[in-house]
C-alpha cells in the first residue's frame, strides 16, 4: 500500500526485506569495526595517524619518503617522545602501529558508503516504509558523529599536554556511540522484519529499557577501564584466585585514591574502575537472566539462547583476559562479544515489546 507520493505506508515484503538484510549487513560491520578497535587500542596504534583526512587518508603511504613523512610527525607526540622514542621505535615496527589505525579508518569509511549509499537508493525508489526515513537519518547521523568523536578522542593524544595516550573520556564515548548507533541497527532492522510480516514495530518496554540502561553503564565502565589499562591491576596468573575472584590478593583493592571524592574515583583510578566493572557485571548477568526467562515463556526461545550464550561468553572472556594478564587475543575477544550482546540484548529487549506479545513483555 502506497500514498499519493508512491511512498510504501505500510511496506511491501519485496520493499523491505532487502532493507533489513542491508541494515543486519551494516550492524556486522559494526561488530567487526569494534573488535578492529580493540586491536588498534590494545597494540597502542590509535596515535600512528596524527592527521585526520577523511578522502585522501584512504591510501596509506607509498612510498618510502611518505612513510617517513609519516614518521617524523609520529615522533612530534608524547606518545613516541615519551614511550616509543626511548625504547627504540624503528620505521618497520611503526608501520605496524600505523597498519591497525589505517584498517580501522578504512574500515569505518566502508561502513559510512554502506549505509549512505543503499539509503540514498531506497530513498530513490522509495521503498522506505512511512515513519522510517526520521529513523534512518538518525543513525546515518551517529555514523557521523562516530568519525568526528573518534578524530576528537585522537586528537586528545596529539598535544604537548597530553600524556602518552588519549583520553579515556574520549575513547568511552568512542566506543559508546558506535555500540548505541549497533543496537540502533539492529532494532531497526527487527522492526521493518516484523513490517514485513504484516506486524506493528515493537516498542521498549520499562524492562527492556532498565536492561538497556545497566548494559550502557557496564559498557561505559569497560571503556574506562580499557582506557586507564585498569585490566592490569588484579594481577594475572591462570586461574588465580588472587587476581580473580580477588585483586591482588584482597576482596576490595587497596590503592584506590579517594583524595577527589568517590565520583572521581569512579572514572579515574583503575583499581576502582576494575572493581566496579567486575562486580557490576553480576548485577547486568542477573537483570539478562531475568529477561531470557521472560523471552522463553512468550515462546522466543531463540532470542533467550542467544542472550544466555551472549553474557555467559562475556563472562568467561573478562575473567580469561585477566588471568592472562590482559592477552590481546582475548581481550579482543572480549570486546567482540560485548558488542554481540549489545545486538543480543537489543533483540531481546524488542522481543518484550512486540504488540503482538501485549501483557507479556511488561
Amino acid at each position: 500500500m502506497r500514498n499519493a507520493d508512491g511512498r510504501p505506508l505500510l511496506g511491501t515484503s519485496d520493499d523491505i526485506v532487502p532493507m533489513v538484510r542491508w541494515l543486519f549487513f551494516v550492524a556486522a560491520l559494526v561488530v567487526m569495526i569494534v573488535a578492529v578497535g580493540g586491536i588498534t587500542r590494545l597494540t597502542e596504534s590509535g596515535l600512528s595517524i596524527t592527521e585526520w583526512k577523511p578522502i585522501t587518508g584512504a591510501l596509506p603511504p607509498l612510498t618510502q619518503a611518505q612513510w617517513q613523512a609519516e614518521f617524523d610527525h609520529y615522533k612530534q607526540i608524547p606518545q613516541y617522545i615519551d614511550v616509543n622514542g626511548p625504547a627504540g621505535m624503528t620505521l618497520g615496527q611503526y608501520k605496524f602501529i600505523y597498519f591497525w589505525e589505517w584498517v580501522h579508518r578504512l574500515l569505518a569509511r566502508l561502513i559510512g558508503l554502506a549505509f549512505a549509499l543503499p539509503l540514498a537508493w531506497f530513498w530513490f525508489k522509495r521503498t522506505i516504509p512511512l515513519g522510517y526515513k526520521p529513523r534512518l537519518l538518525a543513525l546515518l547521523a551517529l555514523g557521523g558523529l562516530q568519525g568526528v568523536v573518534g578524530w576528537w578522542m585522537v586528537s586528545s593524544g596529539l598535544t604537548a599536554e597530553a600524556a602518552d595516550r588519549v583520553s579515556h573520556f574520549r575513547l568511552a564515548a568512542h566506543l559508546l556511540v558506535a555500540l548505541t548507533t549497533l543496537g540502533g541497527l539492529v532494532w531497526t532492522a527487527l522492526d521493518l522484519r516484523e513490517l514485513a510480516r504484516g506486524q506493528a514495530r515493537a516498542r521498549l518496554t520499562r524492562f527492556g529499557a532498565l536492561a538497556l540502561a545497566m548494559l550502557f553503564f557496564q559498557l561505559f565502565m569497560g571503556a574506562m577501564v580499557a582506557g586507564l589499562r585498569a585490566g592490569y591491576v588484579a594481577g594475572a596468573g591462570w586461574f588465580s584466585l588472587d587476581a580473580w575472584p580477588l585483586m591482588q590478593g584482597t576482596f576490595f583493592p587497596d590503592g584506590v585514591e579517594w583524595a577527589g571524592g568517590a565520583l572521581h574515583a569512579l572514572v579515574n583510578d583503575p583499581y576502582l574502575t576494575h572493581f566496579v566493572h567486575r562486580w557490576w557485571a553480576w548485577a547486568v548477568v542477573a537483570v539478562l537472566i531475568v529477561m531470557a526467562r521472560r523471552l522463553k515463556a512468550m515462546r522466543l526461545r531463540k532470542i533467550s539462547i542467544a542472550i544466555h550464550c551472549a553474557f555467559g561468553i562475556q563472562v568467561i572472556l573478562g575473567i580469561c583476559t585477566v588471568w592472562s594478564g590482559v592477552a590481546l587475543w582475548l581481550a579482543v575477544a572480549h570486546q567482540l562479544c560485548g558488542a554481540l550482546l549489545v545486538a543480543a540484548t537489543a533483540w531481546g529487549a524488542h522481543g518484550l515489546g512486540r504488540r503482538d506479545q501485549v501483557g507479556l513483555g511488561m
